[in-house]
């Protein structure tokens, strides 16, 4: 082919290049390509790293705590580790309740081989069933509880077999030293140490503490190679009861014997300081032991705390209430002789008949022989609502306050809620309910001068290794006046020295007291029952200055079931050992008529029933009062005591003393009083004395 002329040839090429020449256009044209390159290439770099930044920056910043947990998660396990229970003491700093240092089991299924075989052959000796432990040793898991707070036997004998793969952690577990004793008001705690009844409950915060951390780490394949604890378990607080270890005792081992004398299915003694509200022994039949497992219905029912959780029909020990009212509201006075017509009375249209026939007896001794139909008088006096008052004030129908868990309010009601029949049965202590604990500081009122001290168990709280601070006592309240507790107290004191309490004398002690029967309701027929009976007495020694205050009830005995006949005996054994114990000085002459009456006679028992069914048929004569029995002051009358710039309970204390009849008027310091001080003062006389503040 012929090749063109050179003109021709650069005809061929665009005008930019014939310009520069072939050679010229590109070299021009690269760099501004390339540049717009690199700034994009740069940019890209830029955002990319900017984006790798800010990841980072929300990763190791902003999550950090969120995968730092979410990695100890994965290589470490957090197990918590019981603390040690607080002790709970008695007064006198004697342990009730501790902790000791127990071995709980555990594994690590991963670092067994064999589970099968080893569940096979922990299985006998923890009394375990072997699929149970087959399956927590085959979890796919790092820990696991296999049993805790083992018994030192089985845990030696686990240690001696040396399995791989088996560990042993220190727990607290709970122990009770006194067994039985003071069981129902300590109370027990479950398999996870966690309080189930009394004191154990109610301070069941105070108690726990803190639990420790125990961390078990693991490898990437999640097999355990270490644990540590990370955090050591803070013992919880210690508690100092009201309660006395010895005084305790004493009112089990009575209740007891009482109860196996007289055949009662349950019952309960109550014991406790009338001034201060502390409660000194508060024991219940049957008794459980609290180091033992629960095993049955009946077993939790051998752990009811009958003196808190049993309301009953109070019988003739509510008739103290009756005749406090009657006597505050100056409808009666103790010699004021009363017509009980023959033991029985008419109450808006039904018939109640008294247990015996009596005539004309005096209030006090109405009181002392605990004529029905003569309370019943004074009840119709007060009407409903002064006697629903005073029901409220002595603090019937409310918990006491007391720190124990399930307390029974009892059973009040309103008094519009009362048929026309009630105040007639009321007024002798039926369609009312109460429990032991509330009796107890109703008759604390009448002992404390007229001053309710709320009833208490708790006295001190305090770390290891601390002084104990007292807790709060709640407030005192005036419920009747000084006068009207005198008066009481001289009326419960014949009642123990010739009425229906005389099983009640104590040997070389004053006391007073009131005995109480009531029949139970049948639960099929919602009628009262003519077998079953709660017998209770309720009372206080020394007279004047009352150091205790015990009530006893006894549930269905069998056989003789009154007051007076089963529950009056049981007094004077628990107040004498436990005035002896308490260092209190007798005030009477040995009696040895009193210290032969450890069986009481057959004759006697006849005498002391204050309620009797099946006793009702006439016939029978009135019961003439008895005399007093301590002799009078010999000699000339005595000269007036001068009470001038005494408070009102030191002239109280004093005229109970002398046996004086005293009217106190006003508050304060006393400022006057009529006789003069001085003065003759013939027997029988009232000494008014009036206060100033």
């Amino acid at each position: 082919m012929p090749i063109p002329p050179a003109a021709e040839q650069r005809s061929l090429f665009p005008p930019a290049f014939e310009l520069g020449g072939p050679r010229e256009g590109p070299s021009q044209l690269q760099p501004a390509v390339s540049r717009r390159r690199i700034l994009w290439f740069c940019i890209l770099m830029l955002f990319w790293a900017g984006t790798i930044f800010t990841r980072l920056v929300y990763l190791q910043v902003v999550r950090r705590s969120f995968f730092e947990e979410k990695a100890r998660t994965q290589q470490q396990r957090t197990i918590a580790v019981r603390a040690g229970r607080g002790l709970i003491l008695d007064r006198r700093g004697r342990e009730l309740a501790l902790s000791v240092p127990v071995d709980s089991i555990c594994a690590m299924p991963a670092e067994i081989a064999d589970p099968d075989a080893v569940a096979d052959i922990l299985s006998p000796i923890l009394g375990a069933p072997r699929a149970e432990l087959a399956k927590k040793l085959t979890a796919r898991r790092g820990f696991c509880w296999i049993q805790r707070l083992v018994e030192p036997d089985v845990s030696a004998r686990v240690r001696a077999l040396n399995l791989r793969g088996i560990y042993f952690q220190k727990e607290s577990k709970r122990y009770y030293p006194k067994g039985t004793t003071a069981a129902h008001l300590i109370g027990a705690v479950g398999l996870d140490q966690i309080g189930l009844a009394g004191v154990e409950q109610s301070r069941e915060k105070d108690l726990q503490g803190q639990p420790g951390l125990m961390v078990v780490s693991a490898d990437a394949r999640q097999r355990p190679f270490a644990g540590r604890l990370s955090q050591e378990p803070a013992p919880g607080q210690n508690i100092v009861l009201t309660v006395d270890e010895r005084i305790q005792y004493v009112a089990e081992r009575e209740l007891r014997e009482a109860a196996v004398r007289t055949g009662a299915s349950a019952g309960s003694i109550v014991i406790l300081q009338p001034a201060t509200g502390a409660v000194l022994a508060l024991a219940s039949h049957p008794a459980f032991n609290p180091n033992e497992p629960v095993r049955s219905g009946a077993d939790m029912e051998h752990r009811r705390n009958f003196a808190v959780t049993a309301s009953y029909e109070p019988g003739s020990t509510f008739k103290l209430v009756t005749m406090a009212a009657a006597l505050e509201e100056r409808l009666t006075r103790p010699d004021e002789v009363i017509d009980c017509q023959m033991g029985s009375i008419l109450v808006a249209g039904q018939r109640i008949r008294d247990h015996k026939q009596f005539g004309r007896l005096s209030a006090a001794d109405v009181l002392a022989h605990s004529s029905d139909v003569g309370i019943i008088k004074l009840g119709l006096r007060l009407g409903d609502h002064r006697m629903y008052q005073y029901i409220r004030r002595f603090g019937f129908g409310r918990a006491t306050g007391i720190e124990l868990p399930g307390e029974a309010a009892g059973l009040t009601r309103p008094a519009e809620a009362w048929s026309r029949v009630s105040i007639g049965a009321i007024s002798m202590g039926q369609e009312v309910g109460v429990t032991a604990v509330q009796m107890a500081q109703a008759v604390a009122i009448i002992a404390n001068g007229g001053a309710l001290a709320p009833p208490r168990v708790i006295e001190a709280t305090f770390e290891s290794g601390g002084k104990p601070s007292p807790v709060a006592r709640p407030a005192v309240r005036r419920v009747i006046s000084p006068e009207t507790a005198i008066q009481l107290k001289r009326m419960m004191e014949k009642v123990v020295l010739y009425g229906t309490g005389k099983l009640a004398r104590i040997e070389g002690y004053t006391a007073g007291g009131k005995t109480g029967t009531a029949q139970k309701i049948d639960p099929r027929t919602g009628a009262y029952s003519k077998t079953d009976f709660v017998a209770s007495f309720v009372g206080f020694a020394p007279l004047h200055d009352p150091a205790i205050v015990v009530a006893i009830v006894l549930d269905s005995p069998r056989g003789l079931h009154s007051g007076g006949g089963v529950a009056a005996p049981v007094f004077p054994r628990v107040a004498s050992e436990v005035l002896r114990y308490m260092q209190v000085p007798q005030q009477l002459p040995v009696d040895p008529a009193i210290r032969r009456r450890s069986q009481p006679d057959p004759k006697l028992l006849a005498e002391v029933s204050d309620f009797n069914p099946e006793g009702r048929t006439p016939g029978h004569p009135p019961h003439p009062p008895s005399p007093d029995p301590r002799p009078p002051t010999p000699g000339p009358h005595p000269p007036t005591p001068d009470f001038k710039g005494q408070p009102m309970r030191a002239v109280a204390e004093t005229a109970l003393a002398m046996g004086l009849e005293v009217e106190l008027r006003g508050s304060g310091m006393a400022r006057r009083q009529n006789p003069l001080a001085g003065l003759p003062l013939p027997a029988g006389a009232r000494v008014t004395v009036e206060f100033e503040r």
